[in-house]
């Protein structure tokens, strides 16, 4: 049966990249011979390696972010994202080494502006689990994603110490008590400091999931917010108050999943077979020390 493995690039080489430096100036990171920075690059090739061998993937495919100023999110909000610091230099320059050897060895990757890598997810995810009918997973630490879950799609994300947690519908159900479709309005109380998504002033996470298990939808919340059951009496004005940006907030955190590029592209294209002669040949240049036999 086909299986679908989508990675979030930037998501995987950001957490190598930092885990790999931390406590480290630039010059110290480890560099090849001809001086390319190469420090992150094996723990991204072993993860990937032990995420094909684990879920054996018929297609894959990494999906990679473009510039904030490119996004339509940028367009709709002026301030999305503007909290975040320019990418390191030697992380940029193992991105570019990064994408050169997927493009040598066969492994599909995808950057499309006006979208972000998490849209390219939605988009294959949602279009895979209506026409392929079969597991779809997810790599990614990017909760925002948890909205694509469904019977078909899962999410793969690390837990320090303790390895990867595959949520499926029913894990994420279980822990959350909403669907994963409910999962946007919960971001939409709770905003979000990394993409500098405002949320509602005032409402954490103490608040923002219970609302959503109480009323659903933000809809549900703003239907009548002065008749709130009492436990949420210290948060209706502030609800009040916030009503704009946590709709706002919405159309923000809402992952695009209705992209014209990806609705007419055929799954052929992300198939995958594993390569061990052109992936080792492409990591010897760079000079890692990861043989596949």
């Amino acid at each position: 049966m086909n299986k679908l493995l989508l990675i979030d690039g930037f998501n995987l080489l950001s957490r190598c990249y930092f885990a790999t430096s931390y406590g480290r100036d630039e010059e110290q990171l480890r560099r090849n011979s001809e001086g390319l920075c190469i420090s992150a690059l094996p723990v991204v090739f072993r993860k990937l390696l032990d995420l094909i061998h684990t879920y054996r993937p018929t297609h894959l495919l990494v999906a990679w972010d473009v510039k904030r100023e490119d996004t339509s999110r940028r367009q709709l909000f002026d301030g999305y994202k503007d909290t975040r610091n320019e990418l390191p230099s030697p992380l940029i320059e193992q991105y570019e080494a990064l994408t050169h050897i997927f493009r040598e060895i066969g492994v599909s990757q995808l950057a499309l502006p006006p979208y972000e890598a998490d849209d390219l997810l939605g988009a294959l995810a949602t279009k895979w689990s209506r026409e392929q009918n079969s597991d779809c997973f997810i790599y990614s630490n990017d909760k925002d994603l948890f909205q694509l879950i469904d019977e078909n799609v899962s999410q793969i994300i690390a837990v320090p110490k303790r390895g990867d947690k595959v949520y499926t519908k029913a894990d994420f159900e279980a822990e959350y008590g909403i669907s994963p479709t409910q999962w946007v309005d919960v971001k939409s109380l709770l905003g979000d400091r990394s993409d500098n998504i405002p949320g509602v002033p005032g409402v954490g996470e103490k608040a923002a999931l219970p609302l959503i298990q109480e009323y659903k939808t933000l809809e549900g919340i703003y239907e009548d917010v002065d008749k709130l059951d009492t436990r949420f009496n210290r948060y209706k004005k502030k609800l009040t108050e916030g009503k704009e940006f946590a709709f706002l907030s919405r159309e923000l955190a809402q992952i695009i999943v209705d992209i014209p590029e990806i609705t007419e592209r055929s799954f052929e294209t992300l198939s995958f077979e594993l390569n061990p002669i052109a992936w080792n040949e492409q990591l010897k240049k760079v000079e890692l020390n990861i043989i596949i036999p």
